[in-house]
């Protein structure tokens, strides 16, 4: 029989040609994984039950422009005892579905339409031209438009209903305080990091209020649950997004300083650096030099099919037979959801193969770069508001972090910040020693994002090796940033291009202190801005994500038709134009 050091050796030589034949240090789903044990958020009777008629819809109407999340954004007319018993009773032919006169019929009986639980709503802010808008534009084509992108705030502003504030327990919306601007489309409630974007693109628009709105709610949400959930349904309360809160508190009390909204906020943001910083989100790496560094991953408290999705989720599941496989491949799924990145490659240990997920097993490098900036913007908020313990506290830990960042995720050689790969992944222990081979080599934006710290972005030197590297890695392209450059079919994957990577990159290259890197800024920020004005003009609407290839085509690919509103599109276009402008002579079209 083997010793445990004849083990142990043996191991670490199958890992060493793993790392000489592979991009990835684990290519299975059974390779050193642990035993699913981590933390599940209940979900409610009302969302099971919307669960079943998502089913039966999709039985009975078929896949084709078949939305699942449609299903779970419904509310009830009667109770749900009431309503459950009604579709209990539907007649039903021998394999079990339901004619579709009567789902039809049971549907506009028993149900609102989706979106009715959040009411459109006026923003008293907001001005059709407001004073000294976007003063650096002088292009009169480019500033008509740029009005006409601000106007869309009205279009998505939004209040909760009053039948959601009396009877709640018909509705999957969570009962929300201040009005809200939604993304758009079946995006028809609160997103938690897309909010970021928005009230940028708000601030740009000199809606101050609207903006302070956004917060109040999302502040209220980490008050009831110890952070923001994904979005404003009860079925995204079991995973949060990438963390902007303190980023939105910081930029808004940069424009108004609102020291009442900063003191309102500081234990809100503390809540939620905890729940970052938990067991389950934490991981610790040993560097080269016997230092241990502590890092977040996200980590979804769910295994089971994400409820807007559920019908695709059970689908793209059945390939596996155990219960606990299942299990393990949902809460992959959620965490991707997680991210915000759904779905992308980068999540994927074999990029062909979609229920190889493993997001639970990556150390990304953009989320730990939103919990540094959120560890400096607690810092600011609390000197800036007299507490100076907590600032000097948060400054520490925001040092620490940056050397983690720089310890686990930097490669020189490629001049990028990496993803790390863990060995093992789920609740074990997360706790080992850094290895070269486990940096996920792949090119994607987010191997950029430590730029926008300014913490990282003031060394010229880093910035300008970084930025050679951002110019010849493939991802800049016609018409902005792609995502990666794997070209997947996956949303979160080339050709595609994403406003909040834009704007990550673009702001972090802007503020640094290179004059070429600003250049370089104001480049790609044109070719992004142009293909949102070519595809608006085509098309009469603002596109969820863009097509990087193409100057005017919007994305595509994923689990849902792509989308138009768009909160964050939106927000990136009236950013860039407030930062850069747009000279007169310069031409907008491809």
């Amino acid at each position: 029989m083997a010793t445990a050091h004849q083990t142990q050796k043996l191991d670490n030589i199958f890992l060493l040609l793993f790392c000489i034949f592979s991009p990835l240090p684990i290519m299975s789903n059974s390779f050193f994984t642990c035993k699913d044990m981590g933390p599940v958020v209940p979900t409610t009777p009302l969302i099971i039950f919307l669960e079943r008629l998502q089913e039966t819809a999709l039985s009975t109407f078929g896949e084709r422009n078949f939305d699942p999340k449609l299903y779970v954004d419904l509310s009830l007319n009667f109770n749900l005892s009431t309503t459950e018993k009604a579709f209990n009773g539907l007649p039903r032919n021998e394999n079990g579905t339901v004619s579709i006169k009567d789902l039809e019929e049971f549907l506009a009986m028993y149900f609102q339409d989706a979106g009715k639980d959040l009411v459109y709503y006026d923003p008293p802010d907001f001005l059709p031209e407001p004073d000294g808008f976007l003063p650096k534009v002088k292009n009169p084509e480019v500033k008509a438009w740029a009005l006409e992108v601000h106007s869309l705030w009205k279009n998505l502003s939004r209040k909760l209903s009053d039948e959601v504030r009396k009877q709640p327990e018909l509705h999957t919306m969570l009962p929300l305080r201040a009005p809200v601007i939604v993304p758009g489309s079946r995006f028809r409630e609160v997103y938690y990091w897309d909010s970021y974007w928005t009230i940028r693109g708000l601030l740009a628009s000199k809606m101050y209020d609207t903006a302070k709105a956004i917060v109040t709610n999302l502040l209220s949400l980490v008050n009831i649950y110890g952070y923001a959930p994904n979005g404003s349904r009860v079925y995204y309360t079991n995973r949060s997004q990438p963390p902007l809160l303190s980023a939105m508190v910081y930029e808004i009390y940069n424009r108004t300083g609102d020291v009442e909204l900063a003191k309102k906020a500081l234990p809100e943001l503390l809540k939620e650096h905890r729940f970052w910083n938990s067991e389950v989100h934490k991981v610790t790496i040993q560097d080269a030099q016997g230092r241990n560094h502590t890092l977040s991953r996200y980590y979804a408290m769910w295994n089971k099919p994400r409820p807007e999705s559920a019908t695709i989720d059970k689908k793209s599941a059945s390939k596996f037979s155990k219960i606990s496989d299942k299990q393990q491949f949902y809460r992959e799924l959620a965490s991707a959801a997680e991210s915000g990145w759904d779905f992308s490659t980068r999540w994927m240990r074999n990029s062909s193969e979609f229920t190889t997920l493993a997001t639970t097993s990556v150390v990304p490098v953009d989320l730990n770069v939103f919990i540094l900036k959120m560890e400096l913007g607690i810092a600011f908020l609390a000197k800036e508001t007299g507490d100076e313990s907590i600032a000097e506290s948060f400054l520490e830990a925001s040092q620490a972090r940056k050397r983690a960042i720089n310890s686990v995720f930097w490669n020189e050689k490629m001049g990028q910040w990496l993803d790390y790969w863990l060995i093992t992944g789920t609740t074990c222990q997360v706790s080992q020693t850094w290895n070269a081979c486990n940096q996920n080599q792949n090119v994607f934006a987010s191997n950029f994002s430590p730029l926008w710290i300014d913490l990282l972005n003031s060394d010229t030197d880093l910035v300008e090796s970084v930025m050679r590297s951002l110019q010849s890695s493939g991802l800049i392209c016609a018409a902005g940033i792609a995502t990666s450059l794997t070209n997947s079919g996956q949303q979160w994957d080339f050709p595609n291009g994403w406003a909040p990577l834009q704007h990550i990159i673009v702001e972090g290259l802007a503020r640094s202190g290179s004059q070429e890197a600003r250049s370089l800024a104001e480049d790609i920020a044109a070719r992004w801005i142009r293909t949102n004005y070519v595809g608006y003009k085509k098309t009469g609407a603002m596109h969820e994500k863009y097509n990087v290839e193409k100057c005017g085509e919007f994305g595509g690919g994923g689990e849902y038709v792509p989308q138009t509103g768009f909160g964050w599109s939106n927000g990136v276009v009236l950013t860039f134009l407030e930062e850069f402008g747009w000279p007169q002579d310069q031409r907008i079209d491809c």
